[in-house]
């Protein structure tokens, strides 16, 4: 039986409607926090449909475990613990050895779900996946969705497959020692089914984000607040197992207290782990470029494991594409790709032109294994006008060139999903909402929003059509064809080179050292005993390390000659990247 409780110090009477009738709600004496807090005297079994009535309306429950109708449907009891979970065995493991995978449920599989995920798990086993990153599955208005929009944050997005299908998902990983990252977003809620300042003061016009009045956690009930966003994390964890939380723009966490929310929550995820003896992730997405995230609590960090760093995709993205539009502006190519190995953050204490003042702080010696680097994720690809994949912009060669940057750095790798294949569809930015005026505003934001790049408002393809979505999905079918089986080999070949050689999975500081000439077009990564040696200009030799042998190359391997004075040059064509070993 569940006893059903509620934190609404907004209302002066509240009842608990059941398809049976309503039943008043009592305070709750005893509850967590005691104020505001109400309890029904009406326990519910498994599986019952409930919801919470203030006079003549009716709402979801803010902690709601399940919504089979969407936000503004039901809500329903869960029995957590009936799930038969067959990962005892599992613990995890550090992340500065992960090669992570991010996915989006409804367009990675044809099924578009949950267990269609598990369908496909075992190509990312053999591709050398060990973790997964899953774009967010909190319960979103309509079918269909990237999951940022979401409205019930303890409840997974039923279309997907509900609690039990993410349950199956995370298990299917664990049993093939595959981690499991989840996205979550605490920085605001969907607009469609958002009733949470019918309950309480969630949110706060003390401070503003891009969506309005800030979530509240550091004003007047902001303890429970606090409490609503940390037990959310700790369910994840310890009712659906995951191995970690993707925190979604944490710069848009707006929190003046001594102890901020992302401390209050890195040390409680962090202590979860330990009292389940498993290792357990928090990683930030941030826009601030500010190394306190992954500094220890000791040296007045906030102690979380890893950060995302944007600065590596736009240095890349730039080299690759030569795109210097909107943010892009900032950025010059491969002087920057080496400032990223250097310093993590390009911009870690200097001007940003587009911003139009300093931005960022260095990170010093901080362990590089502290930060995950991409060449592509869902923001950086379905945030350009048409969605547009590193593969739509540029050749083959460069491509592989991208991917061998990636995946030799210091850096924790993450890949979007079907990039390792050049995948062909494109992942552009689709929602499903009925209420007609939001629908609207997404439409027009969308056309606005990309004034900045140049792009035209009418190239822009419309979220609400069923065809965007449609059109983003991947087709897994494809991949036997000549020019996609050419980019999966040159993945599975990186990946495996990187699990081989731990100097690639070294993150000391010390353990990299770049060659560059500013304003050149090459680049020479030195990682222990491997170089990789970069050319996006004309046909040119290179000096390395002596005793060189070639390991992989995108194009005619070279063979590394040696003269009699002892100096060691390899021959790199355009467009070419050669990761080379050396035995001395």
């Amino acid at each position: 039986m569940s006893v059903v409780r509620v934190w609404a110090p907004n209302v002066e009477a509240i009842e608990l409607d059941t398809p049976d009738g309503r039943h008043p709600m009592v305070a709750a004496d005893d509850a967590p926090g005691k104020a505001g807090w109400w309890e029904s005297t009406n326990d519910l079994g498994p599986d019952a449909l409930y919801r919470f009535a203030v006079g003549e309306h009716t709402f979801a429950d803010p902690r709601s475990p399940r919504q089979p109708g969407g936000p503004e449907g039901w809500s329903q009891t869960v029995d957590h613990s009936v799930f038969e979970w067959t990962d005892e065995d599992w613990s995890g493991f550090p992340l500065a050895s992960a090669v992570v995978y991010e996915l989006h449920v409804g367009t990675f599989s044809p099924e578009g779900t949950f267990d269609g995920v598990i369908g496909n798990l075992d190509e990312l086993v053999d591709l050398g996946v060990t973790a997964i990153e899953i774009m967010p599955v909190a319960t979103f208005p309509g079918e269909r969705g990237w999951g940022y929009d979401g409205v019930n944050l303890y409840a997974p997005q039923e279309t997907y497959g509900g609690p039990d299908g993410l349950r199956r998902l995370v298990d299917a990983c664990h049993s093939r020692r595959v981690a499991v990252v989840l996205d979550v977003v605490y920085n605001h809620l969907g607009p469609v089914g958002n009733s949470l300042r019918e309950f309480g003061p969630y949110f706060t016009s003390a401070h503003h984000s891009r969506w309005g009045d800030a979530v509240n956690l550091d004003g007047p009930g902001s303890d429970e607040v606090r409490r609503f966003i940390v037990d959310n994390a700790l369910q994840w964890v310890l009712g659906y197992h995951v191995d970690g939380l993707r925190l979604d723009a944490v710069h848009a966490l707006h929190d003046e207290s001594a102890v901020h929310i992302l401390d209050e929550l890195g040390d409680q995820v962090h202590a979860a782990g330990r009292r389940t003896a498993r290792t357990v992730w928090v990683i930030a997405e941030s826009d601030l470029n500010d190394p306190r995230l992954v500094r220890s609590n000791e040296a007045y960090g906030y102690g979380l494991d890893a950060a995302w760093s944007d600065d590596f995709h736009h240095a890349v993205h730039v080299a690759m594409t030569g795109e210097q539009d909107g943010y892009y502006s900032d950025f010059t190519g491969l002087d920057d790709v080496a400032e990223a190995f250097n310093d993590v953050y390009v911009f870690g204490g200097k001007f940003a032109p587009s911003r139009e003042r300093t931005h960022g702080r260095g990170v010093g010696d901080m362990d590089r294994s502290r930060f995950v680097c991409f060449v592509q994720n869902h923001d950086q690809i379905g945030n350009r006008a048409t969605g547009e994949r590193l593969a739509h912009l540029v050749s083959p060669e460069r491509l592989e060139i991208a991917a061998a940057i990636l995946l030799t750095s210091p850096f924790v790798p993450m890949l979007f999903q079907g990039e390792e294949w050049a995948a062909s569809a494109p992942f552009q930015y689709f929602t499903d909402v009925d209420d007609e005026e939001v629908g609207n505003a997404v439409r027009e934001g969308r056309r606005s929003e990309f004034a900045a790049f140049g792009w035209d408002p009418e190239d822009v393809p419309d979220p609400q059509d069923r065809e965007t979505w449609n059109r983003s999905r991947l087709g897994w079918g494809e991949r036997s064809e000549p020019l996609h089986a050419r980019i999966l080999d040159w993945y599975r070949r990186l990946i495996a080179l990187r699990a081989e050689h731990t100097d690639l999975r070294d993150g000391r500081a010390s353990a990299t050292t770049v060659h560059h000439d500013s304003g050149s077009d090459g680049l020479v990564i030195e990682r222990g005993t491997l170089s990789i040696v970069v050319n996006l200009g004309e046909p040119t030799s290179v000096a390395v390390r002596p005793d060189a042998t070639v390991l992989m190359s995108n194009g005619d391997e070279p063979s590394p000659a040696t003269d009699d004075g002892g100096e060691c040059t390899v021959s790199v064509a355009t467009d070419q990247v050669v990761i080379l070993l050396h035995t001395s």
